[in-house]
């Protein structure tokens, strides 16, 4: 048994077992996967609304159809986890974590160690579509790491046990990338994995210094980002940085991987172990190229009830219903303007992206929404941003928004992430939604 395989089955996570179910899952036809998922997720429903108290009382009676089960929000799920856990689960034989919180409401969640172990095995295999091999390639990880003791032991240990080192993303100065593309030189990486807009500072690093990070280091194959919004201009900024393909991954900590980028699909939703669909405001499925929220069914999560779980984001599907077109931001990321409108907070992007790119000395942003009418905008950059600069940002939040909008910028030397080293490029301090 390979290395990582076998940390995963000393932990109690039977990966063998898992495999052999998604090989199973793996052979099926287009017509046998369709019949299976709808047996599959229903199968989940009866599952948790027989042995899940706190499911049975929120879904009610038994539904009918698929349409009748009540949403499941993050709201519903801050509660002791104890009140959430199935009959013969404990906190003591299923797997714990918490969710990163950059959504705006962290809870803790579990989950059973057969889905846990599921959930490796298809994201293993996911990845070895594109070439990556978890044991045999060593991985640069671009995360934030725990600064406690035995926090940070214990991801270090992990790092060890997964082929992986890890770059932490709370300080991107350039004397600390610096640092970090040495390391490039010396080791042997095959792959570099981690939040995107981390990657995307070290990409603008690596631009302003006439750099290809796959000539530094050879071995280099892909980037993968995930956790935050990968824009089409930042994945082409960062494909002519790194010289290899750059592959956007969605997930989730308590889901593991939603969607994957592939061949001719931009987000492939993975439909080997997670149901997903994207519903209109009366929790109806939208038609294809239209917005809506997204809900996601874990379908092997016997522990904890993830069935139509709101996971707070907004998303487009494809022509095809077998992909993510666009996401389009989190619902909880909406600016409320003066005359009553809303925007997605990603609207933002398309204000100052101009004034981040490789020939800008700007290298992170920030935006807040202090009132309806004050927009403040935090900047780290090697020097005062110029005047006609200035002006184009009032100018486009203007086009963008609205007219008589109060813009305020700020030069910081550093943008504080979360606990967890996210960014989170827009927040809403005004409680008007």
């Amino acid at each position: 048994m390979k290395t990582f395989e076998l940390s995963l089955q000393l932990q109690g996570f039977p990966i063998q077992k898992a495999k052999g179910e998604l090989e199973e899952i793996l052979s099926f036809s287009l017509k046998e996967k369709a019949v299976w998922l709808e047996k599959k997720r229903m199968e989940m429903v009866q599952f948790h609304w027989e042995n899940n108290p706190f499911y049975q009382k929120h879904i009610g009676a038994f539904p009918k159809e698929w349409s009748q089960i009540p949403i499941l929000t993050k709201a519903h799920l801050q509660q002791p986890l104890e009140k959430r856990l199935s009959r013969g689960f404990t906190l003591k034989n299923c797997y714990i974590n918490k969710t990163s919180g950059s959504s705006g409401t962290p809870f803790v969640f579990a989950i059973d160690k057969f889905s846990h172990a599921m959930t490796w095995a298809n994201t293993m295999h996911l990845f070895g579509a594109h070439g990556i091999d978890f044991d045999r390639d060593l991985q640069a990880r671009f995360y934030g790491i725990p600064l406690d003791f035995f926090g940070f032991q214990k991801e270090k240990l992990k790092d060890l046990l997964a082929n992986r080192y890890r770059f932490p993303v709370f300080d991107l100065s350039d004397v600390v990338l610096e640092k970090y593309l040495k390391t490039f030189r010396k080791k042997k990486f095959v792959y570099l994995n981690g939040y995107t807009n981390s990657i995307l500072v070290f990409a603008h690093f690596l631009q302003k210094k006439q750099l290809v990070l796959k000539e530094v280091c050879p071995t280099l194959k892909a980037v993968f980002t995930t956790s935050e919004m990968l824009f089409p201009e930042d994945q082409i900024t960062m494909q002519q940085a790194f010289g290899v393909p750059v592959i956007n991954e969605y997930g989730a900590s308590e889901l593991g991987i939603i969607a994957m980028a592939q061949p001719k699909i931009s987000l492939a939703i993975n439909t080997n172990t997670l149901f997903v669909e994207v519903v209109d405001e009366n929790n109806q499925a939208v038609k294809a190229g239209v917005e809506g929220r997204v809900l996601v069914t874990s379908l092997y999560n016997h522990a904890h009830p993830m069935i139509r779980y709101e996971i707070g984001d907004i998303a487009v599907l494809n022509t095809e219903g077998n992909g993510i077109q666009q996401l389009v931001g989190r619902t909880n990321d909406m600016a409320v303007l003066p005359s009553g409108k809303k925007i997605p907070g990603l609207t933002f992007y398309y204000v100052t992206k101009g004034i981040i790119s490789d020939r800008s000395p700007v290298k992170e942003f920030v935006i807040f929404q202090e009132k309806q009418t004050l927009f403040k905008i935090q900047y780290v950059s090697d020097c005062e941003l110029e005047e006609d600069k200035i002006k184009e940002i009032h100018q486009l939040m203007a086009t963008y928004l609205e007219p008589g909008l109060e813009v305020v910028l700020e030069r910081v030397g550093y943008i504080s992430r979360s606990a967890s080293g996210k960014l989170k490029q827009f927040t809403n301090l005004v409680s008007v939604l």
